[in-house]
């Protein structure tokens, strides 16, 4: 029998959780775990309880952003949420994925509505915020190819000249991909499957990634992996990586899958790759911290416009899951970074 695993974070229930939990028919097998975020039994049944809220998509009136839901293909049920400013000219469009270690989030988590409605506000972008599938049931590279969906529906959505009031502010020829942690991973995987090919999406003219935290991995161990697992208000452990790891690859694979490790051997050579200029913003007490890092230099080494900052003081996802004073002022400060970077490439 599968031995099961659980991985603690800091928003989980400090209660002990049973490895079986019995029913009127038959036990339920706990196989993999990861306190107050998800549960995966040996059955295939998941069970993610609600630690972050959904919320509506509404918005104080004196943001003046507007928001709303759009689904993306009824198939796979992908739908996105829209964040519109008011704006009097034509605006950058920021897709955006959110993060959860592939597993769990969701576009309509009330972190992601904040943090997103006050970017769009402070950069003066629209935001497409996409709702991907999840792991362990759809593994990747499912959220990939909701990825890819998405851009294609905007192409299309673009070249019949939507009457969507939510795009009619978009300017498609300033186009960015963006995520933060598992979404990060996103925005990038999906910027290398397109390659070459991104000029097959015109009109989109994709002008620069901005990723926030990538969730990246491998076999060895970095040196901030290894110091900062075990960080008491770390929204994000070693173990829980892991653990995500394993509910999100294909079958059979390790960390050092190229989705997983960029850097690893047999993944693409960015150098011969249409990649695109990339902000990377790294947190200082981040277990990802040095993976971040070294990606970095890997995109610098390839001769790819990489810019990066680094947050002091602060850990992953500090941006929406902690609202200390200093995390506010480094959210204030990355919202800068990202409108600069935006602005510097838009005019390129």
């Amino acid at each position: 029998m599968r031995t099961k695993r659980t991985a603690m974070t800091s928003f989980g229930s400090t209660l002990s959780l049973p490895t079986v939990t019995k029913n009127h028919q038959k036990p339920k097998v706990l196989v993999e775990e990861i306190r107050g975020l998800i549960r995966v039994y040996k059955d295939g049944h998941v069970e993610r309880p609600q630690v972050i809220p959904c919320v509506m998509c509404t918005l104080p009136f004196n943001l003046g952003v507007t928001c709303m839901d759009q689904v993306i293909d009824k198939l796979t049920n992908t739908w996105a949420r829209f964040y519109v400013p008011k704006q009097d000219e034509k605006v950058p469009l920021l897709v955006y994925f959110h993060g959860g270690g592939f597993c769990v989030g969701s576009a309509a988590w009330s972190c992601y509505h904040e943090f997103l409605a006050l970017l769009a506000s402070e950069v003066g972008c629209v935001i497409m915020s996409v709702d991907y599938r999840l792991a362990p049931e759809n593994p990747l590279p499912a959220a990939y190819e909701d990825g890819q969906k998405a851009l294609m529906w905007l192409k299309q959505q673009a070249l019949s000249g939507s009457n969507h009031w939510c795009l009619k502010q978009c300017d498609f020829s300033k186009v960015y991909l963006a995520g933060d942690s598992a979404g990060g991973n996103i925005a990038h995987n999906v910027t290398l499957s397109l390659g070459a090919n991104l000029s097959h999406l015109k009109p989109l003219t994709f002008k620069g990634n901005i990723l926030i935290q990538p969730f990246f991995g491998g076999e060895t161990r970095t040196s901030s992996e290894t110091l900062m697992a075990q960080q008491p208000r770390s929204t994000l452990n070693l173990i829980a990586s892991d653990t995500y790891w394993r509910l999100s690859l294909p079958k059979g694979a390790n960390r050092d899958h190229p989705w997983c490790n960029p850097m690893t051997k047999g993944s693409v050579e960015l150098g011969k790759t249409a990649y695109l200029p990339t902000m990377v913003c790294v947190s200082e007490l981040d277990i990802l911290k040095d993976r971040n890092m070294e990606f970095c230099r890997v995109l610098g080494n390839s001769g790819i416009e990489v810019d990066h900052v680094v947050y002091k003081g602060v850990g992953h996802a500090f941006q929406i899951l902690d609202k200390s004073p200093l995390s506010q002022m480094q959210t204030q400060e990355m919202v800068s970074h990202i409108k600069a970077f935006i602005n510097k490439l838009g005019e390129s």
